[in-house]
């Protein structure tokens, strides 16, 4: 049975989009942003960066076409307060709020730490909680299933692969959930920038906080004691209290002209209200936790150079790493010695030593490899990575041993996700773009080719395969608004079971995040 967690003032505000301001104009409204300003302003700001509902940029709206805008503007969207206009607003000005929200804004955006701190709230602090959860369950074979069709989780008993519950979340949740490292709280991002803190044993959310106006993902330090966001606007990091989301610290990414060395040295970089003229700025494409490290790595999207960051003393500390090129995702060998880059013309893969910051090897990778959803197993007595590509049907496997590339698997069309378990023979990858996108691959990591083709729902996107803690079942999401989660016996490859979803996307099982299994993405 599905328990219904009490909703907190915050989790409604979740739910909070726009509701129709029901007064239909007597003449045209003098410019569209007039119209925007009357029927829209109120919950998604006058700027459109955000209130309760989205931000409607075109940064933050890159997922969603302009015919499915249109339909939301015109229809509404299901579980939320976004009702639709069709009575309220014409044909024509339907079509000009469109054009409107996907054009860039006329003025520069920012989001200071003023902005960050008065978003924060925490509606159930975590020292008020019962430390012992409401339901039983095996706590570290738990699943996070994010459904993308009406923006809502569900937590699935990994055992009985029956949902516990399911509650509502952020608009476009980005870079998948991070678990605390005792798995009990989890932290979700948003493309509009909010954190949220939620509480796995008392399902309630702990706290939350807007980091930005367009985040890309977070991370959650090896200590638990840290959460740091990257943002493609503003040009920042932030550096967060995971306790209670408080904000510690907001870092510019930016680097001064003289572009001074940095492969060895540590700077504090502290946040001022404009990056000054002489100071070169980037989007932050990512953040990851490096365990081993005791530190974050961060991507740049516009600044040849990759970041690791230590916290010493509450106050974030730098190290640039100058690169060849942009390089625009990253995977990681087990013990965090290497970095692994893809070069933004999408034929190459850059390997950097993350101690001496040099790069030690370059991989040919055409195709646009997607890196972080890269995964490694043992093969013949030494360590393979394997990743998938954006652009052409292939899987590129690579010995990091002397880094060359082992084997080109070909595939029936570009992929985007690939999955394993160290107990399990075979790695699973998805054919997520073209024609055959309703195809999944099953490949013997030992054999090294495709052992079974699977199609589990002719017509519908078959994505995004996340084992159970065991290695000994695995999920797999059907990606349509009238989807499912298909359950598979992962060493017969046995349909099991459907449980229905509105369109699944991502699924995180605690034990394989917290434990950064070998099979999954980190």
């Amino acid at each position: 049975m599905i328990l219904k967690p009490t909703l907190t003032n915050a989790v409604l505000l979740c739910l909070l989009a726009t509701a129709p301001v029901l007064q239909a104009s007597n003449s045209e409204p003098d410019s569209t942003q007039s119209l925007y300003q009357q029927h829209c302003a109120a919950c998604h700001g006058s700027d459109r960066i955000g209130v309760t509902g989205p931000a409607l940029l075109p940064q933050n709206l890159g997922r969603l076409s302009e015919e499915d805008a249109e339909s939301v503007i015109r229809n509404g969207r299901p579980a939320t307060q976004m009702s639709g206009y069709d009575e309220v607003l014409s044909d024509n000005e339907i079509t000009r709020l469109v054009d409107f929200i996907y054009s860039e804004p006329d003025n520069d955006l920012d989001w200071s730490p003023d902005a960050i701190k008065a978003s924060h709230r925490v509606p159930n602090p975590a020292d008020t909680l019962d430390p012992f959860p409401i339901y039983v369950a095996d706590l570290m074979n738990l699943f996070l299933v994010v459904e993308k069709g009406d923006h809502h989780v569900t937590l699935l008993d990994g055992d009985r692969m029956e949902p516990i519950t399911r509650f509502p979340t952020r608009f476009a949740l980005h870079g998948g959930p991070k678990y605390s490292p005792d798995g009990r709280f989890v932290y979700f991002g948003s493309r509009d920038g909010w954190i949220t803190k939620y509480d796995l044993y008392n399902l309630r959310v702990v706290a939350e906080i807007r980091a930005g106006i367009n985040m890309r993902n977070i991370a959650v330090s090896a200590d638990g004691e840290y959460v740091l966001a990257a943002n493609y606007l503003p040009h920042t990091m932030a550096l967060f209290d995971a306790e209670d989301l408080s904000l510690m610290e907001v870092i510019p990414a930016a680097r001064p002209d003289d572009k001074a060395s940095s492969q060895t040295s540590w700077h504090s970089l502290e946040y001022q209200d404009s990056i000054p003229q002489k100071m070169e700025s980037s989007r932050v494409s990512a953040v990851y936790t490096a365990p081993p490290r005791d530190s974050f790595i961060a991507a740049l999207k516009d600044i040849p150079e990759a970041w690791e960051i230590r916290v010493v003393d509450d106050e974030a500390q730098v190290r640039r790493m100058e690169t060849e090129t942009h390089l625009d995702d990253f995977f990681f060998d087990p013990d965090y010695q290497h970095l692994i880059g893809a070069a933004r013309d999408g034929k190459q893969g850059h390997v950097i030593d993350l101690d001496t910051g040099d790069t030690v090897a370059t991989l040919p990778l055409p195709g646009m490899p997607h890196l972080g959803s890269g995964i490694t197993w043992e093969y013949e007595g030494r360590r393979v990575m394997a990743t998938p590509h954006f652009r052409t049907g292939a899987v590129s496997i690579i010995d990091m041993q002397n880094w060359k590339v082992l084997k080109t698997l070909e595939t029936e069309g570009p992929g985007f996700f690939m999955r394993s378990h160290e107990n399990s023979r075979y790695a699973w990858v998805d054919v997520f773009f073209g024609p055959n996108s309703d195809k999944v691959h099953v490949i013997d990591k030992q054999t090294l080719e495709i052992e079974k083709t699977l199609q589990p729902a002719p017509g519908k996107t078959s994505a995004h395969v996340e084992f159970d803690r065991h290695g000994e079942k695995l999920l797999l999401s059907i990606w349509d608004d009238e989807g499912a989660v298909i359950v598979y016996d992962a060493d017969t490859l046995e349909e099991l079971k459907r449980i229905p979803m509105k369109k699944p996307s991502g699924k995180y099982n605690v034990w394989n995040k917290t434990q950064y299994e070998e099979g999954t993405s980190h």
